[in-house]
């Protein structure tokens, strides 16, 4: 290709973004749906600008507008191709992050993208010295997007993994302390409000939601059963199912609190000993292969050595 024909593709493609951008000022420019009838909703706040946007939220970057269909477009494509909506809308409510299955198909979306920039970058140096290589390259590019999809999703399920240890290595204290202000002579609900108050971590954050949907109306109990619901660890789906079965029949907190954090920690001591036991394996690698070579050689060596002195 000369350098007219590149100078052409440049320049057009130069103009069409400059049209694009141009075409979004002026769309940006009009007042909004919402500036223009919220002024006229009775018991909504009145908006005087049409720059104004809702308390605590941010107007949208450069980089959102100009790429936020595209990005929205492949997050769908994403979507139909990968499937598995269910499962990742479960894995998403488990970590506790604060975003939907279209967000995350986003993310997984630029992670493609800057997986095939990377990729095509390599390949353009390449394709440029040896041209028969393009197709090659090409399906390279389509296997980089689909690895980052595929990274940003294990991550996800990185991420949950992290979140349940973290929540069993705080299960048995925070069961202590339920247990101890029950014993005290609180209420289920006063127990879990001081619980909260004093504790940090995953887990109290998890009861923390189930006090403000108490606080809120729901039952006690339900709220147990949606936490019981919504955890991925079956201790904690135990420990919640047997505080409701308590509230209910009118069986002793106390004991079961205790009962819980006792089998908690109980299956903590069985899973180091059983990690220890995988480790014993792997220590013996550096060993076999690195340490006992070493040894026999300095143990012969020198044996090797005075006979080749002494046999003539």
């Amino acid at each position: 290709m000369s350098l007219a024909a590149w100078g052409v593709l440049l320049g057009g493609a130069g103009g069409v973004g400059l049209l694009l951008v141009l075409d979004r000022a002026l769309a940006l420019r009009r007042p909004r749906l919402e500036v223009r009838v919220l002024p006229y909703v009775r018991d909504l706040p009145s908006v005087s600008g049409p720059q104004q946007t809702a308390p605590g939220t941010t107007s949208p970057s450069a980089a959102t507008v100009v790429f936020g269909p595209l990005l929205r477009s492949v997050a769908d494509g994403l979507d139909r191709v990968l499937g598995g909506s269910a499962s990742v809308r479960r894995r998403i409510e488990r970590a506790a992050l604060p975003m939907t299955v279209h967000d995350f198909r986003v993310q997984q979306a630029l992670w493609g993208l800057a997986a095939l920039s990377v990729t095509a970058l390599g390949s353009v140096l390449v394709a440029l010295r040896t041209p028969s290589r393009t197709v090659p390259l090409l399906v390279l590019c389509g296997v980089a997007f689909v690895l980052g999809a595929l990274v940003r999703d294990n991550r996800l399920t990185a991420e949950v993994v992290d979140r349940e240890r973290r929540i069993l290595a705080e299960f048995p204290t925070v069961a202590e302390l339920l247990a101890l202000a029950v014993a005290a002579g609180e209420g289920p609900v006063s127990a879990l409000d001081r619980v909260v108050s004093r504790a940090d971590g995953e887990l109290s954050r998890e009861l923390g939601r189930v006090l403000a949907e108490v606080r809120t109306g729901t039952p006690v109990t339900r709220a147990l059963d949606d936490m019981a619901a919504r955890s991925g660890q079956p201790v904690v789906a135990r420990f919640a199912e047997a505080i409701a079965v308590a509230l209910e029949r009118g069986t002793p907190l106390t004991e079961v609190m205790h009962a819980q954090a006792a089998d908690v920690r109980e299956a903590g001591r069985r899973a180091l000993i059983e990690v220890g036991a995988r480790k014993e394996v792997v220590m013996m690698v550096p060993v076999v292969f690195l340490v006992l070579p070493v040894t026999v050689l300095f143990a012969f060596w020198p044996g090797l050595v005075g006979l080749r002195l002494v046999t003539p």
